[in-house]
């Protein structure tokens, strides 16, 4: 579960789903959906195209693509910045296959702002790691998507993240517990600047690494709100995946 906010003036409502939390969070006047996985123990996965190589997109073609395994999304989010033909920016594996090197050199916008991260899914737990700690460590991940800038790096915000910044946006990423047993996914749902992101992160999540996703195009699917953000195709998503129940 996540721990209450509510010290740090935080309005709390929780949704139960078999493999995952969601909850409602106001923090500094801003607010977020928070969802925090069991990484030790639920299905966390990165999709980006289906067994015939065609791009899936859409929360919905990958509920589609589970279908006839008996399985469906429990919640998926958006999962790292992709070029025009939705192809990821940086490092990407999926079921162990790499199918994008990691890029740890510094480039333009939000990507190459550095240091920017690595989300790495292993059997039993999930970490980000900033790129060249990832590098050095070489962790054997199961999926894994690059991503940038890091949010919240061993604890401190993004050196380059401005307090008085003015650049606001809807915008998502992912935090990871220090033993990875934790996951935990935001979306804020008003805009917000990179500080105030991170601090949500680092104040009221207490993740000692955090990871932005991607802003502007931010989405989320969570099956017991009925809740499924549309629009055009996106490129990496990270998923929960669940059984469908029998009959």
């Amino acid at each position: 579960m996540i721990r209450s906010l509510t010290i740090l003036g935080a309005i709390l409502w929780a949704v139960q789903a078999s493999a995952v939390t969601c909850e409602k969070v106001t923090h500094e006047d801003k607010r977020y959906t928070i969802c925090e996985v069991d990484a030790a123990s639920e299905d966390l996965r990165l999709f980006l195209n289906d067994e015939n190589g065609d791009l899936l997109g859409h929360f919905s073609s990958v509920n589609e693509a589970l279908e006839p395994q008996g399985k469906r999304l429990a919640f998926a989010m958006n999962a790292g910045m992709y070029h025009d033909d939705r192809a990821p920016v940086g490092h990407y594996v999926e079921d162990g296959q790499e199918q994008m090197r990691v890029i740890p050199n510094a480039g333009p916008g939000n990507f190459g702002l550095l240091p920017n991260g690595v989300f790495c899914i292993r059997e039993t737990r999930a970490d980000v790691f900033e790129t060249l700690e990832f590098v050095e460590q070489a962790p054997q991940c199961r999926f894994a998507t690059q991503s940038g800038p890091m949010l919240v790096i061993n604890g401190e915000l993004h050196p380059r993240f401005l307090p008085d910044s003015t650049s606001r946006y809807i915008r998502n990423g992912v935090g990871t517990s220090a033993d990875g047993t934790r996951a935990v996914f935001v979306i804020s749902e008003d805009s917000v600047t990179f500080h105030e992101f991170g601090r949500l992160f680092r104040d009221a999540l207490e993740m000692p690494n955090a990871l932005f996703l991607d802003g502007n195009i931010s989405r989320m699917y969570e099956r017991a709100s009925n809740r499924s953000d549309i629009g055009f195709s996106l490129g990496p998503i990270v998923g929960v995946v669940e059984d469908v129940p029998a009959n």
